[in-house]
């Protein structure tokens, strides 16, 4: 028995040292033989298949997206072929997917699929250029997540088009490689005449990859503040990812048919805009800064629930606030410290994130983790039906914005400066990020809600300001006394229209001299005691005839917050109704630098602000 043991102990032991023979990669080959009518050629080819049925695959949603956009919608012409060449018939499971049986050891497959959305989601095509993201291009196979892919860019007759994508480099310019499923869906490429800039900081390369209608110039000058902006996020977390291929890219399109967008990925991003670099910088180099910091935040600090991406279906996780959120927060911050924008700017941002959490109904709806949550139905999902969401959902974008915000100067409050913000980024770094994957695309140390709040605990050096932090900002709907914290910094947050009366944000849509409530009337607003919803006339507000919301402001003019005025209106379904609605003072805050306001910053202010906004 011994001896026996022994034997396959050595045997098993001499074949451990045999290295693994990985499974032949699938190989895909775009081709555009029109251009013009925006759609492009796959093959793909799928070698050492066995006996089992090929479970072919359109994905359903996309790296970084947490909604469906079934992207089997603008695939067609599909058909397989065995290595012979004869063709295989397919079925069709559901709408999403394509079987093949009775298959040979190899399956080709040639489908078009269309495009005509420059983005950070979907697939355009056109004379110009090839713009792909991976999932709503490419049929995946069930079953193959660690097979190799390789992809072959073909352009089009004439064509002196390049590629820059985060895939592996090839044997050719037009060859590339994707170690797995998973990193060849993140891995999007634009296809075209693209203009490359390298910059190097430290041993990282960077390349900035643009198609665009601007000047030599205003690239070069665009991509010296992109330098700024890698150092000042590189300062955060104390140091670079070890990016995979060997660099990180950055893909734009600055075209005047591209929606305005941004995704990001684990060694690249995609930034599409309409805009021009002379016209649209701040914005540009705004949306470089959130997307770069998603390098660290998300691509690999990566919620658990995010780990690994379902491409078959929508991907929900109570941590968007975190994810995206705080990702928000930094994005105008690094501007401010790389001196590419002033304090007044900075203050219009912090505006935003102030008025998101209180005076948004949505927070008394939804925690921020639920508000996460929602994110399968808003992230680019267009609902047939009415929703209530413009009461009841506020975007976890601002919303977690805002509770970075407010962590951020409490961390440096309690600590006299010595903590902050970026000591939290750096230990979630640390202890979830850095340890990478063992696998090129995957994450393996995804952190969880309480791991989250454990790092806050270490952190601050006090669990019970942790425990006591989630509960009330990130679990329950309590809003920070950003007045308070603010001012530490020798910011004032002020009424916009101090002693104005308000009855609510009403919208009305004014038509043939009546005035219908065009929106969802809000529980927090004065006038939604009255009854008054979506789809009423208002007829009568303190006796005046009201035609249009001119009507309505010029009724507030006349009054003061308190003040109760008669209301008439007629529901959708014809009924007259009489009510009355006391006014409120306009709810409206922004912040203010304090030298704005006409005061002056003390010592402690200004050292407060300094450290916070200054370069790291």
């Amino acid at each position: 028995m011994f001896k026996r043991l022994l034997i396959a102990l050595v045997l098993a032991g001499a074949l451990a040292q045999v290295p693994f023979e990985a499974a032949a990669p699938v190989r895909y080959r775009f081709s555009f033989p029109e251009p013009q009518h925006r759609w492009m050629q796959v093959e793909a080819t799928f070698p050492e298949l066995g006996s089992a049925p090929l479970e072919l695959r359109m994905s359903r949603s996309s790296q970084g997206r947490y909604s469906l956009h079934n992207f089997a919608k603008n695939v067609y012409d599909v058909h397989a072929f065995g290595a012979d060449g004869r063709e295989i018939a397919t079925s069709r499971p559901d709408a999403y997917g394509w079987n093949v049986t009775g298959h040979g050891d190899t399956v080709t497959v040639r489908y078009k699929v269309y495009g005509d959305r420059v983005d950070g989601t979907y697939l355009a095509v056109d004379t110009t250029h090839a713009h792909i993201n991976m999932p709503a291009a490419v049929m995946w196979a069930r079953g193959f997540d660690d097979r190799g892919a390789i992809v072959v860019f073909d352009p089009p007759s004439g064509a002196r088009w390049q590629v820059a994508t985060q895939l592996h480099a090839g044997s050719t310019a037009f060859e590339f490689t994707a170690p797995n499923l998973q990193y060849l869906m993140d891995s999007p490429a634009e296809f075209g005449p693209v203009v490359m800039r390298q910059f190097l900081v430290g041993p990282r390369t960077f390349r900035f990859a643009v198609h665009h209608t601007g000047t030599d110039g205003e690239l070069d000058g665009l991509v010296r503040d992109v330098e700024q902006i890698v150092r000042q996020e590189g300062a955060i977390y104390g140091e670079y990812p070890d990016f995979e291929p060997g660099h990180y890219t950055f893909l734009a399109d600055y075209l005047p048919y591209a929606s305005g967008d941004a995704m990001e990925h684990r060694n690249s991003t995609v930034m599409t805009s309409a805009g021009s670099i002379a016209r649209s910088r701040t914005e540009l180099l705004d949306t470089v800064a959130h997307e770069f910091f998603h390098a660290w935040n998300v691509e690999r600090i990566r919620p658990r629930d995010l780990e690994p991406f379902n491409l078959d279906g929508a991907n929900a996780s109570g941590a968007l606030w975190l994810a995206e959120g705080f990702t928000q927060y930094y994005g105008p911050l690094v501007l401010q410290r790389a001196g590419l924008v002033d304090t007044l700017w900075t203050a219009r941002m912090l505006t935003g994130l102030v008025e998101a959490v209180s005076e948004s109904p949505g927070r008394l709806v939804r925690s921020a983790e639920e508000m996460s949550r929602m994110a399968v139905f808003i992230d680019g999902d267009r609902p047939v039906d009415r929703t209530n969401w413009s009461i009841s959902v506020t975007s976890y974008y601002p919303f977690g914005g805002a509770i970075a915000l407010a962590l951020d100067l409490t961390l440096r409050e309690r600590s006299n400066g010595r903590t902050s913000l970026d000591d939290f980024m750096r230990a979630m770094w640390r202890r979830y990020g850095k340890p990478g994957g063992t696998r090129e695309g995957y994450v393996d140390r995804p952190y969880t809600m309480a791991d989250a709040e454990a790092t806050l605990a270490e952190v601050s050096g006090d669990s019970a300001f942790a425990r006591d932090f989630f509960a009330r900002y990130i679990q329950a709907h309590d809003v920070a006394d950003y007045t308070r914290l603010l001012g530490h910094a020798g910011f004032v947050v002020r009424p916009v229209r101090a002693g104005a009366a308000w009855l609510g944000d009403l919208r009305l849509d004014a038509r043939n001299g009546t005035a219908r409530v065009a929106a969802l009337v809000a529980p927090t607003w004065p006038i939604y005691a009255s009854g008054i919803d979506q789809d009423d006339e208002i007829r009568l507000l303190g006796g005046t005839r009201i035609g249009s919301i001119e009507d309505v402001n010029a009724v507030l003019r006349r009054h003061k917050p308190g003040d109760r005025l008669a209301l008439a209106f007629v529901e959708r379904g014809g009924a007259v109704k009489t009510a009355s609605v006391t006014l409120a003072e306009d709810p409206g805050r922004e912040v203010v630098p304090l030298e704005a306001a006409g005061g002056a910053l003390t010592p402690a202010q200004k050292s407060f602000r300094d450290q916070w906004l200054d370069p790291q």
